[in-house]
This record gives structure tokens, C-alpha cells and sequence, in this order.
């Protein structure tokens, strides 16, 4: 049974507004949202002071990889989900690139009734296309699944789908929002065969954006926004990593009326490959890091509304396999736990407003998902609630990671803002450091 919260004394930043303010929690749901003070004569709200601390929205990831079925020595449902509580994210849309992989409605409604055991977090879980599963593809019930996820290029799972007129069938046909991850498959090869024949078999990780470079990208975007447009598809390009990419996307538009979205994520806006050297495979994501000047750009056109969303890409791996030699170290990083405070550190460099960050990591991709009743602070919407301490600096360490694999691209790294509380549909899941687990999330549900 739910508790019910008075929270009061902060400053609440929801719909390009920041104002002091306060919520009452009632039944899982926002009750009341005000400004100024009120006081309440309910002996069953409990009341939370907020110390003048920021109330924001639960953050909606539309990018993890949980890795559960099949792959849960890395990362699971339920280690996942409370490191990503503990940063801020209160939903998550998990990809289809487990062991099995995603490929039939009877996987996904597994994947659903793992999460309903384990997940403090809210969650959706994408179908994966393939080759050969058009049929399942095609049966997706668009109010209750996030969207179908094509890999355009190879990547961990192994779910390259590159039958031309499947493709064709999935984007004129689809029943919902398709998302894809591009890269070109051809350039990767021919790069790897050049960089194999200069660096041999044991090359360093910088190596990874020469062979997963800007022409592997915008190939395979171009390719998909060209698809898209034929068949006026909604498409959704996932971690854009290039300044090239940007310009296939719809002009600046309100979300809605956009065919062609675009996703950048927390790690393209924060490292480059000048990190290369200093971090080496534990940076090594696909897409790879580009350069500084595409970081600038993506940023750039993260604060003009080309790019829609800020994500995470979470995908944890064990030290072990990240300390194994290049082509042997498997892309991707853990994230949840970092994000939210991780962008804030951006809006204390004075790069981007704090506002701006709630409209792309909260209210975007509720709309862009078209989300029920999430992603804003609104009376008669779930209470997916988030308390951050704007000026409590804090250092990321092993002793603070709760992912399952236990390290962090993140370590050492000093930030200035801390989540202190997070409430999914009412519930306090994470409170100063402690994890309340008690009380599991919801399935997402989508107004289509």
C-alpha cells in the first residue's frame, strides 16, 4: 500500500519553469502541485521538507540494456534497476539484445514478468527485428510496448538485420515507433582490415572511432532517414555520435509533429577521443567517441531542439571481459547511476540550462513515447519524483556503484549535485543513499 507525502520547501523545475513549490503524493499519483507554501491538515500525508533542494520529474531512459535473460553475470533486472533509481531514473526501455534475444511476443512477455518481480523502476522493453521474425514484429501491441529495435550495424548480440526487403516491410508496415542503432556494416569491416593490417592484433582503443568512424554513421543514418521518409515511417536514430548526423533530423519542430527523432546520449556529450589514452576500452562504446569538435556539436544541437533526448546507452560488462585485448573487450558501459547528476555537472559548467535538462531527460521522452501519464510534474499523473541537491559535491567511487559489475567509467569523477530521494508511483525507492525495495514499478503504458 502506498504512503502518502506532503513535499514541500523546494524548487520545483518542471515545463521550463523553476518555482518554489510543493507536491502532495496521494495513492501513487500527484495530488496537488502548488506554488509558494501550503500547509495540509491530513494526518495521513507524511510530511518531507525538500531543504530548498530541486524537485524535478522521474528521468525516462529510452536506452538500457539490463542484460537479463541470459546474460546476468554482467547486470540484471534488479541490480540494474536500483542503481538507476539511485540516479534519478524512476522508467527504462530495455533493448532486445539478451541471451535469448527479443525476437518473439512470448521472450517479450517473459522479459515483462521478470520485471514485474524485480524492477524498482517503471519499465518497457523493446522487440528486436530480425531477418527472420517479421510476422512477430508485425503483432507488437503498439499501447503496451515501447517500439521495435533494428541494429543497422553489428554490435553486442549480434542482431545485424540487413535483409533489404524485410527492412522495407518493417518501415512501410510497422505499428509503432521504430528505433534504430546505425552504423554501416560494410565501411566497419573494410576499416577493421585496414586497422588489423597498420596496428595488428593487438591495436589500442583508440583505435575505435577509425574503424567505427563518421562515414560508418552517416551512412547507415542516411540510409534509415531515407527509408523513412519513403514510407513516412516514425523513426528514432539512437546515440547519435557525429555532427554530420544532425542535419538528417527534422528541422527544430514541436515533438509531435516530427517523423525523424534523434537520441544523443550522456557519454557523447561528456567524453571524446582524447579519452582514449587515459581510459581506453572503458570508454569503448558503439558508436564509438568522436571528436571533440562532434561532442560540441551534439551539444549544440541537443540546445536547439535538433536532437530530442538524452539517454544513457547503459550496457555494463565485467572488468574482466573490458581488460581483454581490443577486438576482445565488448562495447558499452554502465550509466544509470550517473546520468542525471552527470548532465547537471554540464548546467553548473554554465553549458547547458537546467530546465533544458528536464524537458530532454524527462518531459521528451514522454512525449516522444507518447507515455502515460509521465515525464512531468502534473496533478492526475503518476509520482515519478526526484529530489537533487544542487551544491552537495560528492566523488564518485567503487564503494558508491551499485552495478552489478562494479566499476565505473564515472570513477574519480567529482560532481557537484547529488539525487537524495526518488519516488516511483508514489513509493520511496531511494532515500539518501538507502535503497527501499519493497515496492516494485509499473509496466509503461502508451496512449497509441
Amino acid at each position: 500500500m502506498n504512503k502518502n507525502y506532503h513535499i514541500y520547501n523546494g524548487w520545483i523545475v518542471n515545463e521550463q519553469q523553476v518555482f518554489r513549490g510543493g507536491l502532495v503524493l496521494r495513492d501513487g499519483m500527484i495530488d496537488t502541485l502548488y506554488q509558494g507554501y501550503r500547509s495540509f491538515d491530513d494526518k495521513d500525508l507524511i510530511p518531507l521538507d525538500a531543504e530548498n533542494n530541486w524537485i524535478l520529474p522521474g528521468v525516462i531512459d529510452d536506452h538500457v540494456h539490463f542484460r537479463e535473460p541470459g546474460l546476468t553475470h554482467k547486470g540484471d533486472i534488479a541490480s540494474e534497476s536500483r542503481a538507476a533509481v539511485a540516479g534519478g531514473i524512476t522508467s527504462f526501455m530495455d533493448m532486445p539484445n539478451t541471451l535469448p534475444a527479443t525476437l518473439t511476443q512470448a521472450q517479450l512477455e517473459e522479459k515483462f514478468q521478470l520485471a514485474a518481480l524485480k524492477s524498482l523502476a517503471n519499465y518497457s522493453f523493446y522487440l528486436g527485428a530480425s531477418n527472420s521474425n517479421l510476422d512477430e514484429v508485425l503483432k507488437t501491441d503498439p499501447r503496451r510496448v515501447c517500439g521495435i529495435k533494428i541494429f543497422l550495424g553489428s554490435s553486442t548480440g549480434n542482431m545485424l538485420l540487413d535483409d533489404i526487403q524485410v527492412l522495407r516491410t518493417i518501415f512501410s508496415r510497422s505499428p509503432l515507433l521504430i528505433a534504430v542503432h546505425c552504423e554501416d556494416e560494410r565501411t566497419i569491416q573494410k576499416n577493421q582490415a585496414i586497422c588489423r593490417e597498420v596496428f595488428g592484433e593487438d591495436p589500442p582503443a583508440s583505435v575505435h572511432p577509425k574503424i567505427r568512424n563518421h562515414e560508418v554513421c552517416f551512412l547507415s543514418s542516411f540510409y534509415a532517414v531515407r527509408l523513412a521518409r519513403e514510407y513516412n515511417t516514425r523513426l528514432h536514430i539512437l546515440h547519435l555520435s557525429t555532427a554530420e548526423e544532425v542535419e538528417l533530423l527534422d528541422d527544430p519542430l514541436p515533438l509531435k509533429q516530427k517523423r525523424i527523432t534523434g537520441e544523443v546520449c550522456v557519454h557523447y556529450l561528456w567524453f571524446s577521443d582524447e579519452d582514449y589514452e587515459r581510459l581506453g576500452n572503458r570508454i569503448k562504446w558503439n558508436p564509438a567517441l568522436k571528436t571533440e569538435h562532434d561532442r560540441a556539436a551534439l551539444l549544440e544541437a541537443l540546445l536547439q531542439d535538433k536532437i530530442d533526448i538524452v539517454a544513457t546507452d547503459h550496457a555494463p560488462h565485467t572488468l574482466e571481459e573490458k581488460n581483454r585485448s581490443y577486438y576482445d573487450a565488448p562495447s558499452g558501459a554502465p550509466l544509470v547511476q550517473h546520468a542525471l547528476v552527470a548532465m547537471l555537472e554540464l548546467y553548473h559548467q554554465g553549458k547547458i540550462p537546467l530546465e533544458k535538462i528536464v524537458w530532454k531527460m524527462c518531459h521528451n521522452p514522454a512525449v516522444l513515447f507518447q507515455i502515460e501519464k509521465r515525464g512531468f510534474l502534473r496533478e492526475g499523473f503518476h509520482a515519478d519524483v526526484v529530489l537533487v541537491s544542487p551544491d552537495d559535491p560528492w566523488t564518485a567511487d567503487a564503494s558508491s556503484l551499485l552495478y552489478k559489475c562494479g566499476w565505473s567509467p564515472m570513477e574519480g569523477q567529482r560532481f557537484r549535485s547529488k539525487v537524495t530521494h526518488t519516488f516511483v508511483n508514489g513509493n520511496l525507492v531511494y532515500e539518501k543513499g538507502r535503497i527501499h525495495d519493497s515496492m516494485k514499478g509499473q509496466r509503461l503504458t502508451f496512449n497509441r
